[in-house]
């Protein structure tokens, strides 16, 4: 079956792996990034707390592990893969550091997209008067899963208070595109490779 999803950050995400690496793709909703993957010669597990979506997931040939996040990952081993992924995830968690920390426990590297709220088109709409919505914030202001709005600047300070090294960063536009200048202006969705620090 050929993988016909187009989510940008997906791409990116898989130029990073290389196949017979693991990932563990928390909050995996149907598993569509982990049959990319696949398809790519990647070893996938996948972590979701909807059971409809670990259902999906598992009619299509994911592994998945229903469990919720905010708990913390204890159940997975140190250094149990080579890749951990939180996709268009971290903005919807409560303990944001304590995930980090678990990613890159488990992990020996962790990957993480999330819309950037100082997106110009975010910017607009809170100064005409509302809360953004789009592609990448999809949801009205009352019934978003979103508990933390926050921009690429706000994501790098984190890393560098709790010594989490960026190794690589891509930010894309709403169309998908790359954007190369003023990122946290012209970016839409950040797309994070980071590692622990030395």
């Amino acid at each position: 079956m050929t993988h016909t999803l187009k989510r940008s950050d997906f791409d990116v995400i898989a130029s990073w792996m290389k196949p017979g690496e693991s990932v563990l793709d928390l909050g995996c909703g149907e598993g569509e990034l982990l049959q990319l993957l696949g398809e790519r010669g990647l070893r996938g597990w996948g972590v979701e707390r909807d059971p409809g979506l670990v259902l999906a997931a598992v009619e299509n040939g994911v592994n998945v592990i229903q469990s919720d996040l905010e708990a913390g990952l204890a159940g997975f081993e140190n250094d149990a893969f080579d890749h951990v992924v939180l996709s268009r995830t971290l903005q919807t968690m409560r303990h944001t550091q304590q995930i980090l920390a678990e990613m890159l426990r488990v992990g020996r590297e962790a990957v993480v997209s999330f819309p950037n709220f100082a997106y110009w088109k975010n910017r607009m709409a809170v100064l005409n008067g509302r809360m953004p919505v789009s592609e990448d914030l999809p949801y009205q202001w009352y019934d978003t899963p979103n508990v933390r709005f926050f921009t690429m600047l706000d994501f790098e300070g984190l890393c560098e208070g709790m010594g989490i090294v960026i190794r690589d960063r891509q930010v894309l536009e709403e169309r998908g595109g790359i954007v190369t200048e003023e990122a946290n202006f012209l970016g839409s969705l950040a797309v994070y490779r980071i590692g622990r620090g030395s």
